[in-house]
């Protein structure tokens, strides 16, 4: 529901700014989307390494 909210708040910004505003405030939100992303992958990968043994120490 709060992604929802969101994107209506989202789309509601962009339908009131002009093209260059517009394009500013899109890469803000990937850049927001992108930096969620990654945080949530190097958590997964930490948990992974932290649950599979490595086969290679010795």
């Amino acid at each position: 529901m709060k992604q929802l909210k969101l994107g209506v708040l989202f789309l509601l910004a962009l339908s009131l700014c002009s093209g260059c505003a517009v394009v500013a405030v899109a890469d803000a939100a990937v850049t927001v989307v992108a930096t969620g992303v990654k945080v949530g992958a190097k958590a997964v990968g930490a948990v992974a390494d932290a649950v599979i043994p490595d086969g290679g120490k010795d």
